[in-house]
């Protein structure tokens, strides 16, 4: 009798370890499919043409007074940052126009690059803190966010927003060899590309 039941009690254990991993294999796989999905319709809206990589040399100093500004601390890093810019186009922006009797897609507007994103690495160096200011968590989450501008203020200068212009016509052309796997074409004869301000990252 014992024997029986520790064959029914093995069965049991075995059917819910095989269980188990059949779920867990099931959440990765659609764990997988989701990460997957993702990347596509990232890639398909933001279509980067260029990136560009800086290193800049950033001073910071914040001074707090005290007692009515007699008595001054001053807190200071000097902050290397070296990042990436990614520039290109919103693909999401465009504006077509499906003929369907004539199996052709009209492309009536494309948008102007922009900076899609902008990756940041902050080493810190000289870094001293003031009798009563000290370094926070929060002035190295604000000084991430001035590093962000400092290099978004550089990027008119860098010539990325030229490049990334003058690689609209490949970008349309993609859109064209996409748009002819399924046997249709795309006209875009009656576009202008507009010289308009670059729109700064959010």
């Amino acid at each position: 009798m014992e024997a029986f039941l520790g064959i029914i009690i093995g069965i049991l254990m075995t059917l819910g370890i095989v269980t188990y991993f059949k779920s867990f294999k099931r959440k990765q796989l659609v764990k997988s499919q989701s990460v997957l999905l993702l990347d596509k319709i990232k890639t398909v809206c933001k279509f980067i043409t260029v990136e560009g990589d800086f290193a800049e040399i950033y001073h910071y100093e914040d001074v707090k007074e005290r007692f009515l500004k007699l008595i001054s601390s001053k807190k200071k890093a000097l902050v290397v940052i070296n990042a990436k810019a990614y520039v290109g186009y919103d693909l999401s922006k465009i504006e077509l126009v499906a003929e369907n009797d004539k199996k052709k897609i009209l492309l009536q507007h494309f948008p102007q690059p922009e900076v899609l994103s902008i990756e940041t690495n902050l080493n810190y160096y000289d870094k001293s803190d003031g009798l009563f200011n000290k370094f926070e968590a929060t002035d190295l989450t604000d000084l991430h966010k001035e590093a962000k501008q400092h290099i978004q203020e550089k990027i008119p200068e860098s010539g990325l927003i030229e490049i990334a212009r003058k690689e609209a016509l490949e970008t349309i052309l993609l859109m064209e060899t996409i748009v002819e796997t399924i046997g249709w074409k795309l006209d875009y004869s009656a576009l202008k590309i507009e010289d308009k301000p670059i729109k700064k990252l959010q």
